[in-house]
């Protein structure tokens, strides 16, 4: 009892700490001669963040809130973002009224702005600092109809300025790679569900006692089984919702992947499946590979490069997911004849994940208002 009231108060001590979580901004711009048409999809919950839209602090944005602070809005929207036509800056201006559009992680408000250039341009080169400076995990997502074709990219804190020219798509390789490396990192359930992994692979629940594993390699080598195979299974599920060839519920993949969560952490300490675990990682990493696909799809995989655009983000998955065992196993292969690596790291960490993937699966399955500070 101790140990649980302990992790829910480190739950509650790292809410408050971080209470703002990971976002995402979707950015479409269609280019028409030296005419310039954007919709910009921004979260509530970031704006809120950023200038403030709960008027009355009662923790549920109204739409009359929102249009009491549309002038603020689009003045700090237009304020951080720049687009230039072979050099030469657009001007840019937000069009009166907003929308509210639902996304898969809530609602965002909808900004229409109207760009003119000097000329009809070959090169645009665009400067997105949306939130950049108070939350250096947001990512924008840009979809450019420009020139016959579409394409792709995503603004980071390090990539906020990008040039793209008209009929060739730009870095898609690292562009993908670095956000399947970045989905690994942001991810929290991602995190935790590899975690669940991770945790027991130098010690292991058998007979009501723990069993240290003898050898590094073979607990490197199981692990990076584990991580291969659940990346595999995403790469696929991925690239079949990618292609359309199907389009799960977001309620219900987002439900899933919270109840793997919560098996990952009891399976460690009440072990149910503990032989062929590249299977069960495996069928996991199907859940979770339909997840991250509507992310993906919001963001529009570029027509030409598809495939190398599926291909890099899949392997930045894997990349970041083998840097993790690589630290993190021999770190707890170290440790593993310890009390006080079972007692401080193993079972409260293991007992974290289960109580994440629980919290999750209430909040997303029955819709109860948990608040997590992932």
């Amino acid at each position: 009892m101790k140990r649980l009231l302990l992790i829910a108060l480190l739950l509650g001590s790292i809410g408050r700490a971080q209470a703002h979580k990971a976002s995402d901004s979707f950015l479409r711009v269609t280019v028409d001669a030296e005419r310039i048409a954007i919709r910009w999809d921004i979260a509530l919950r970031d704006l809120d963040f950023a200038i403030g839209l709960d008027g009355d602090a009662d923790g549920a944005i109204t739409w009359g809130e929102v249009r009491t602070e549309e002038a603020a809005i689009a003045a700090y929207a237009e304020g951080r973002l720049k687009i230039a036509g072979d050099t030469r800056r657009c001007a840019l201006a937000a069009d009166p009224g907003l929308a509210i559009a639902e996304h898969s992680d809530g609602r965002y408000v909808v900004l229409s702005l109207d760009g003119l250039c000097p000329t009809a341009a070959t090169r645009f080169s665009i400067d997105y600092a949306l939130l950049f400076d108070i939350d250096a995990q947001h990512r924008g997502l840009l979809n450019l109809a420009f020139g016959g074709s579409v394409q792709t990219g995503v603004f980071a804190p390090d990539r906020r300025q990008q040039t793209f020219e008209s009929g060739r798509p730009s870095g898609i390789f690292r562009t993908y790679f670095l956000e399947g490396a970045w989905h690994v990192w942001k991810g929290a359930d991602h995190m935790l569900f590899l975690a669940g992994l991770f945790l027991p692979a130098v010690l292991r629940r058998k007979k009501g006692g723990w069993e240290p594993a003898t050898s590094l390699g073979t607990a490197l080598r199981d692990t990076a089984a584990l991580v291969t195979a659940f990346t595999l299974a995403h790469a696929l599920t991925l690239a079949l919702a990618a292609s359309g060839a199907f389009s799960p519920p977001s309620r219900v993949v987002e439900s899933l992947v919270a109840a793997s969560v919560l098996f990952a952490g009891l399976n460690n300490l009440l072990p149910m499946v503990q032989r062929r675990l590249w299977l069960l990682a495996g069928f996991f990493g199907l859940i979770h590979g339909a997840a991250i696909a509507g992310a993906l799809l919001e963001l529009g995989l570029p027509v030409q490069g598809r495939v190398t655009a599926l291909l890099a983000f899949n392997i930045g998955v894997e990349l970041a997911q083998l840097a993790l065992v690589a630290v993190v196993v021999p770190l707890c292969f170290a440790g593993r004849h310890s009390a006080g690596f079972r007692n401080a790291v193993l079972v409260p960490g293991t007992l974290i994940v289960a109580l994440a993937g629980l919290a999750w699966l209430l909040q997303r399955a029955l819709g109860l208002p948990i608040a997590l500070p992932f």
